[in-house]
């Protein structure tokens, strides 16, 4: 039997309005961006369907306002008795991913990313630290550049492994700078700086890591009654303790998503539900492998639609 995996977006995939509609369609839903107002204490729920998007994007607001629309869009196949074989997300989509899999309440989960958020901007001081996107380069080959340029005092490294051919490095600017030009020079097609307000997925992350800690241990992390396939290992977790452990290790650790795609296929899984905006997973997982089947829900017609085609299995 073909197995159904949910994922959930990470920070970039933002966009004022995403959700309003699901909101005002759905009572649950509405409830997640209420619950969210209250349990930080401000209209979270204001930000993301009014904007300014320069307010919505700023990290501490991305975060928290990305896990409510993807958990308010999740409401919607719940109610339909749609339930995953595996979940998984990209860097924060996996909060979503523990929430969908009852590992981590949604208002604690909220109130972490808040947190998760706050410590990464403070971790490295603005301008300070980058990343940029290096595609048609060899895994093995960039990292062993990041290496070289991180001994010779500038700190780079491998961020995110998104797909065949697309790697995020992170570090200081001038870490990432030299790495992609070496990566030029050895044969990259091309190089992207990426608009980021500071090296996340890198060990310049560790403090925020350090801090990040003492908001997990005053939280709940349950088992997962639906295993999760995390970053930092491209592994299934489903124990409590593993969990907490790979959260922390997942600040400044490389997110290996095609990793965790294959992974996910090799378990079975043949149809991926992309649950919050855009479709940017949706790409990356058709680019690891074209004869899987890819379902956005990102409004009320998406929801119907992937409804649709998952009872029509």
């Amino acid at each position: 039997m073909e197995k159904i995996a949910f994922v959930f977006p990470g920070q970039g995939s933002q966009t004022v309005g995403m959700g309003q509609a699901m909101a005002m369609q759905n009572e649950r839903a509405k409830r997640i961006f209420e619950k969210a107002d209250e349990t930080l204490g401000f209209s979270l729920s204001q930000v993301i369907f009014e904007g300014p998007q320069e307010t919505l994007t700023l990290t501490t607001n991305a975060q928290p306002a990305l896990l409510t629309t993807s958990i308010a869009l999740l409401k919607g196949l719940e109610e339909a008795g749609i339930r995953p074989d595996y979940t998984a997300g990209h860097s924060l989509g996996e909060y979503s991913a523990l929430v969908a899999s009852g590992s981590l309440d949604f208002q604690d989960a909220v109130y972490a990313v808040r947190k998760r958020g706050e410590y990464m901007e403070e971790a490295v001081p603005s301008g300070e630290g980058t990343m940029a996107a290096i595609l048609g380069m060899d895994r093995n080959a960039l990292h062993v550049i990041c290496q070289k340029v991180t001994e010779a005092g500038d700190s780079v490294q491998l961020a995110n492994m998104n797909c065949p051919g697309q790697i995020v490095i992170s570090g200081t600017v001038a870490g990432v700078h030299k790495a992609a030009d070496m990566a030029k020079e050895a044969g990259a097609k091309r190089v992207l700086p990426l608009q980021v307000s500071g090296p996340f997925h890198s060990v310049l992350m560790k403090p925020a890591a350090e801090k990040f800690k003492t908001v997990l241990d005053g939280i709940q992390v349950k088992d997962a009654e639906i295993p999760v396939v995390v970053n930092v290992t491209a592994a299934p977790a489903a124990d409590s303790a593993t969990i907490r452990e790979k959260l922390i290790e997942q600040l400044y650790s490389p997110v290996l998503w095609e990793d965790t795609v294959e992974k996910l296929i090799t378990l079975g899984v043949g149809t991926f539900v992309e649950i919050g905006p855009g479709k940017v997973l949706s790409g990356l997982i058709r680019k690891v492998d074209r004869n899987v089947k890819t379902l956005p829900v990102q409004d009320p017609e998406s929801l119907h639609a992937a409804v649709a085609a998952l009872r029509g299995k």
